[in-house]
């Protein structure tokens, strides 16, 4: 399956949802009021949100007043352009560092774990020696899903008992991997609500103990977001990026999401870039994100 008909096809509910109506709307009638309204409507129902929809018509109708046009259906390959000129082309990861501590932090339910396990297999079957930190320790499924995963895929697995003290497993992970020589440890981190304030102050703890355990680190942390949530993973991804350094997004769950819109709103107001995009359940299904094919998805119109 080609990249694009890859993205097509994990992106298809928010196209149908939302963007596969806009190529109705945009047609050949003429441009007016009903259609920037009608317009407006759209991008708000595909989650881009308030501002990044006011942005974006904003641009469109400058572009309509400088090109002249007037036909509706002349918008549609300018909105394209303008939704792809905001988003971020990913950086090239480097683990540059050995080993290179990857932290994973984001709520429960948005799949971190999962991810993490997928993470853990791209690396592995690059050639990637690497360990795995169970640190969310008051969820102990959490910790039995990571360790169930780390035998699949021979990896090994620095754990705690159960609620035992996350910056510690987070110590002793990063501590093993520099004794053992890995190339990275992959931390998983407590999931719980992002609004409580202790569990943010529990966050940046770790964050400072990892620094502690080797200077320098972490060198990445990447946030796990529910594309299901909509405009909820974005006050999500605020409190994060406000606890620690956010480096980077990963959107799960987006093949289940009407919601990709948020995408943008993202990446407008928060400017983090996405690393990954969840498009299914198998481990390949969690791929490198690429802008290009995103926006070909969301306005596919078949």
């Amino acid at each position: 399956m080609s990249i694009f008909s890859r993205w097509r096809e994990g992106l298809s509910r928010t196209s149908k949802a939302a963007f596969g109506q806009i190529a109705s709307l945009l047609g050949t009638s003429e441009i007016n009021d009903e259609t920037w309204d009608d317009l407006e409507t759209l991008l708000i129902q595909a989650d881009l949100g308030i501002e990044t929809t006011t942005s974006v018509l904003e641009d469109l109708k400058r572009f309509t007043r400088t090109e002249g046009l007037i036909r509706s259906g002349e918008l549609f390959s300018v909105l394209k352009t303008e939704l792809r000129s905001r988003l971020i082309d990913p950086p090239v990861i480097i683990f540059d560092s050995k080993p290179s501590i990857i932290l994973v932090v984001g709520v429960n339910g948005s799949g971190k774990t999962t991810t993490i396990a997928k993470l853990a297999a791209r690396y592995r079957n690059e050639g990637k020696s690497l360990l795995l930190g169970a640190a969310d320790t008051f969820r102990a499924a959490a910790v039995d899903q990571l360790q169930v995963w780390g035998d699949r895929l021979n990896v090994d697995v620095i754990a705690g008992a159960p609620e035992s003290d996350p910056g510690a497993v987070a110590f002793n992970a990063v501590q093993a991997g520099i004794a053992r020589g890995e190339e990275i440890v992959m931390i998983d981190t407590a999931g719980r609500l992002h609004t409580r304030f202790n569990l943010m102050e529990e966050l940046k703890k770790v964050n400072r103990v990892v620094g502690k355990a080797m200077a320098g680190a972490p060198h990445h942390v990447w946030l796990v977001l529910d594309a299901t949530t909509g405009q909820n993973a974005l006050q999500q991804a605020r409190s994060f990026k406000d606890a620690v350094h956010v480096t980077g997004v990963i959107l799960t769950k987006l093949d289940s999401s009407a919601r990709g819109g948020m995408a943008f709103a993202i990446q407008h107001e928060l400017g983090l870039p996405i690393l990954f995009a969840g498009l299914g359940e198998k481990p390949e299904d969690l791929t490198p994100f690429d802008p290009d094919a995103f926006v070909d998805g969301i306005l596919a119109t078949n």
